[in-house]
């Protein structure tokens, strides 16, 4: 797989360039690559479509923010260009083009009568995932239902061994012009409903529209490091656009499943561990459960509850880097509800002890506290008047 190259080094600018510099930038190469003057040079083709990607990532703020920090990396979960063919650049771009070619904008790939093959819709569902696969990453296989070409018209709507005919209400143009009074307004075609084309002898299996419904079965890659409300987008994996249009989008809402043990704040995990008054005081060695595998923690002598241990790089990874965070282990003293004869027997023994401790060391008294507080080492007597 090619290297992707840096997109100011496309465009032939700095990183301080401003939006004026990009815009001048990429007019230049537009016109130097585009298709109408280079008919057939698949190079040509490839820059102009190379040039428009990355004018479309700089030219936008937040989109530039993060390629500056993550490059290329930043979009592969989606959100970055969506040029499926070099119709999708005039579509986007095309005013930039109009003043350079004379408002034609479309090179090669407008289809007939001026009109453009269009996109297909998107498609959107839900995927839920366990914390292991979010940690670690995953494929998954997801099952949808969508349209798909006719098997036997191969999508044209006409039986075989037929074809459509120009529509003769708007000649072939899928547009109509009205006159009303002194305007006049461009319309749809209602005959050919904006196709150009009409079928006369409809294909029998899909009754003329060109599609059939299918239940597909889709493998997709899930990056580590995503979350709950992230969004993955499957390229070209949509509905099938009219008239041999492109195809929509797929995309994918990710759902992480709660896990029983962990969970999870940023890129950290977090899990709570029960230990027993003995362990905190005199210290132990605790096997906690990993994602993957286990991990003997060792929790010193005098640990306190709640307090936290930290196990490095168990956590997850950033969904656009490789660095991973933590695996964070909070402490929880737990106190038994009940006990046996022997047990009561030693608490009882350990608090005698702990009385022993504190008479030693002369605790303060509340009513000691009071006393220095008030700047005076006695009680304040309570006067009687006289009588």
């Amino acid at each position: 797989m090619a290297t992707k190259r840096d997109y100011y080094e496309v465009l032939g600018v700095q990183k301080s360039a401003g939006a004026d510099e990009l815009k001048r930038a990429y007019r230049k190469l537009a016109a130097a690559n585009h298709p109408d003057r280079n008919p057939g040079d698949k190079a040509a083709e490839d820059r102009f479509k190379e040039a428009a990607e990355a004018f479309e990532v700089l030219s936008d703020p937040e989109k530039r923010a993060r390629y500056d920090r993550f490059g290329h990396q930043a979009f592969q979960g989606g959100g970055g260009p969506q040029f499926q063919d070099l119709g999708d650049v005039f579509e986007q771009f095309g005013d930039l083009f109009g003043d350079l070619f004379g408002g034609g904008g479309g090179g090669g790939r407008r289809r007939g009568h001026g009109r453009r093959a269009q996109q297909g819709d998107h498609l959107r569902m839900q995927l839920d995932l366990e914390l292991k696969d979010a940690v670690l990453g995953c494929k998954r296989t997801v099952t949808l239902e969508r349209a798909e070409y006719c098997e036997t018209c191969d999508g044209s709507g006409a039986r075989p061994g037929s074809k459509s005919e120009g529509c003769d209400y708007c000649q072939g143009r899928g547009q109509v012009v009205q006159s009303q009074g002194f305007f006049r307004v461009q319309t749809t075609c209602p005959s050919c409903r904006g196709s150009g084309k009409i079928i006369r002898d409809k294909c029998g299996q899909c009754s003329g529209s060109g599609r059939q419904h299918k239940r597909v079965d889709l493998e997709v890659k899930v990056p580590a490091g995503v979350d709950s409300g992230m969004q993955l987008c499957i390229r070209g994996e949509g509905e099938p656009g009219p008239d041999g249009g492109p195809r929509g989008d797929l995309y994918l809402d990710l759902r992480i499943t709660k896990h029983p043990f962990f969970d999870r704040e940023g890129t950290h995990l977090i899990c709570r561990v029960p230990i027993t008054y003995a362990q905190a005081a005199l210290g132990t060695d605790f096997e906690i459960p990993l994602i993957e595998g286990k991990h003997k923690l060792e929790i010193p002598a005098g640990t306190q509850p709640g307090d936290v241990l930290r196990v490095r790089g168990q956590g997850l990874p950033e969904p656009q880097g490789a660095r991973r965070g933590d695996l964070l282990v909070q402490v929880q003293v737990e106190v038994p509800k009940r006990m046996n004869k022997k047990q009561e027997e030693l608490i009882r023994e350990l608090a005698a002890l702990d009385q022993q401790h504190q008479v030693k060391t002369h605790h303060k008294s509340f009513i000691e506290k009071i006393w220095d507080f008030f700047g005076t080492t006695e009680p304040v007597e309570e006067q009687t008047p006289e009588k």
